[in-house]
């Protein structure tokens, strides 16, 4: 972690995490199945949705920070 570059989301990074955001809360809020398939599914999916949004229009992610990676 000396170059400070740790915990950093590079740009395909941070699109694939945005697509992956969109597609978790659109399954959470717009689904029938994810409705169907009771509210903890719908409560997971949406809460990653956030967190992988969060993530990608920040530009940092704690999980690499953690590990000291960066993309």
């Amino acid at each position: 972690m000396a170059t400070g570059k740790a915990g950093r989301v590079g740009p395909l990074d941070r699109i694939i995490r945005l697509i992956l955001a969109l597609v978790l809360l659109g399954f959470a809020l717009f689904c029938p199945f994810a409705q169907a398939l009771g509210p903890v599914v719908v409560w997971i999916s949406g809460f990653l949705g956030v967190v992988l949004f969060m993530t990608a229009f920040i530009g940092r992610c704690p999980i690499y920070q953690l590990a000291g990676m960066h993309t």
